[in-house]
């Protein structure tokens, strides 16, 4: 007998099934992110983050398509300023972590490239003298 007989779940209504899961996902993944945004914004005092939080909490809907409307652009801009400010964050670490490079560590790498006839005996002169003149 086929599997699809033995159901007595019609395929449509699968189908919505999945769809009011997606939907439910969705309208949580909003209401935390606005929730999350709320609290890190830094232009609101703490009794506007209050409003807006009891606002969101007790009208849900209206209170998220409130948010979205009326700080929905500065809600990108600051997500977007986190991001560049972790970025940064990052690349300051990882050049922190690796070391200063001295003058000395790159000649030897330069000559590991010349040794290995990834760049000529010209251009390792080149870049050397670069290196000892400081530009």
């Amino acid at each position: 007998m086929p599997l699809a007989a033995d159901s007595s779940y019609p395929a449509l209504s699968v189908f919505w099934t999945i769809v009011e899961i997606f939907l439910w996902v969705l309208w949580f993944w909003i209401l935390i992110t606005v929730i999350i945004d709320l609290f890190r914004s830094p232009d609101l005092s703490g009794w506007s983050k209050a409003l807006w939080f009891l606002f969101v909490l007790f009208i849900p809907l209206i209170g998220v398509l409130c948010y979205l409307i009326f700080r929905g652009a500065s809600m990108h801009e600051r997500a977007r300023q986190a991001q560049r400010r972790q970025d940064e964050e990052f690349r300051a670490y990882v050049q922190e972590a690796a070391g200063p490079q001295s003058a000395a560590d790159e000649i030897t790498k330069l000559a590991g490239l010349r040794d290995h006839g990834v760049i000529t005996s010209e251009e390792f002169e080149r870049e050397k003298s670069k290196l000892l003149s400081g530009s």
